[in-house]
């Protein structure tokens, strides 16, 4: 399970990094817009006030005009003292006049202020800082009244940012909020999801050990229709394979124990009793020595297959190429057979076309082994029909290869597995079961096809196709 756990911390922790990271993010750009947005309109609302108050004492041109009438404006007529303070200063920068009067004749320095006062260009100018003499956070606006172009003293409009840095900290808070909560949810459907897809990867994952530990063909309860579901069925699929292939193989391994024992128990009872001298007569000598020579080539071509599907499964198996008349092949193999069959009562017929075939590049001892094996099954399992057809004839570029039993067929539903290994399907004939799967390498690594079903009116019929005609690299 400690993979299953490093899959849910990795699942979450990068998914919940990128949504936090987008978070904060996000919460800091929502900061930086609100406190712009605040602090700028609060400093055009006070430049538009500062101009205002300089229009409003334009038609004063003297410092003595100016003092008298801001006195009285400020003592008089000014609105809003409980939120914003207004001063009027000196050409020095001192404070002369305050709507709240505590700062009068004190000179804050402030940036401003400098910058109303400036000889050479006065013009408004806000600021937002801290306090000099209180340390608060303020805003404030410096608007030059002037004579001659030169300033004379300034409008000064000053107002605490205590209850705008307030709001800003509760927007701010109320997103942060907002995204806890965000995060919440994706943390908690996260979680329902990565759960939805570690238990049952643990689920398969236990299966799966059973099946390396011997449960073959156990199965997984599929529970979704998607990708996990998928991998269940894949799974599923490979258990009952290995589960058929394991069976067959222990088949396999009790047949060809049988096939093994049934020759050499003939051999070392004829072989015992020829030598016990129990066999005087001449005629019963040749049967037994017969018996005796057919048993062991049997046990030869046994092991000879054996061998041959050895080397295929560890890839040590290779064809000895070289020009082969294809079609003298073919009747080599069906001229042998024809006799052997005629003595068990089978008739073997060749039909030949006439036609002439170009030699191809092939292993003529691998094909000779493809077309007896064919001969040999057809009388195993199809010989009770008492006839086997055999022909070869040309189709473009390919060499087509029939053989035909008149026997009962092969069930329909055992076509499909008849090549696979070890597969003998309900048939009770004697063999490994190997031979087909042997055939139908040998012809693929001739770039050919082996076809294998049941032909119209009964029997068994079985096609080669191996090119001809057209340069072709065989595999070795």
């Amino acid at each position: 399970m400690t993979k299953i756990k490093g899959i849910r911390k990795r699942w979450m922790t990068n998914s919940l990094g990128v949504v936090l990271f987008v978070i904060l993010l996000a919460v800091t750009a929502l900061s930086v817009a609100m406190g712009s947005y605040y602090y700028a309109t609060m400093s055009n609302a006070l430049q538009a006030k500062a101009e205002y108050a300089v229009e409003f004492f334009s038609d004063y041109r003297t410092k003595s005009e100016y003092y008298q009438h801001v006195l009285t404006y400020v003592n008089n007529e000014f609105e809003g003292k409980d939120q914003l303070e207004m001063q009027f200063l000196d050409a020095n920068g001192s404070i002369r006049f305050s709507t709240f009067g505590l700062a009068a004749f004190t000179s804050p320095g402030t940036p401003d202020i400098a910058g109303a006062l400036n000889p050479d260009e006065p013009k408004t100018t806000p600021w937002t800082g801290d306090d000099p003499s209180t340390g608060e956070r303020i805003m404030a606006v410096s608007s030059p009244l002037t004579v001659d172009g030169k300033p004379v003293a300034a409008i000064r409009y000053v107002t605490s940012l205590k209850l705008v840095d307030r709001q800003i900290v509760i927007i701010v808070a109320i997103a942060l909020a907002v995204g806890l909560a965000i995060l919440s949810l994706v943390y908690f459907s996260n979680l329902y999801f990565v759960r939805s897809i570690v238990e049952p990867v643990a689920q398969i994952t236990e299966i799966t050990k059973r099946i390396a530990a011997g449960s073959y063909g156990i199965q997984i309860e599929k529970q979704n229709d998607d990708e996990i579901g998928d991998l269940t069925d894949a799974i599923n699929d490979m258990s009952a394979r290995i589960n058929e292939s394991e069976k067959a193989k222990s088949e396999f391994i009790s047949s060809i124990s049988h096939e093994l024992r049934t020759p050499l128990t003939a051999i070392n009872g004829w072989a015992e009793t020829i030598m016990n001298g129990e066999v005087r007569n001449a005629a019963d000598v040749k049967k037994g020595m017969g018996i005796i020579v057919s048993e062991a080539r049997r046990l030869t071509n046994m092991v000879e297959e054996l061998l041959e599907f050895s080397r295929i499964e560890d890839g040590r198996f290779t064809l000895s190429i070289e020009p082969v008349d294809l079609k003298a092949e073919f009747e080599d193999a069906v001229y042998t057979y024809r006799e052997f069959f005629r003595k068990s009562g089978i008739e073997l017929t060749y039909e030949d076309t006439g036609e002439e075939f170009p030699t191809v590049d092939a292993d003529p001892e691998r094909l000779r082994q493809v077309f007896c094996n064919i001969l040999d099954n057809a009388a195993k399992h199809g010989g009770s029909g008492g006839r086997i057809d055999a022909a070869i004839h040309r189709e473009d570029h390919w060499a087509v290869i029939t053989i035909r039993d008149y026997g009962p067929g092969i069930p329909e539903d055992e076509l499909p597995h008849v090549k696979s290994k070890f597969y003998k399907g309900s048939s009770k004939a004697r063999g490994s079961g190997i031979g087909l799967a042997v055939c139908d390498e040998i012809v693929t690594r001739h770039e050919g096809e082996l076809l294998i079903g049941n032909a119209e009116g009964g029997g068994c019929i079985v096609t080669i196709r191996l090119p001809i005609g057209t340069e072709t690299t065989i595999g070795t």
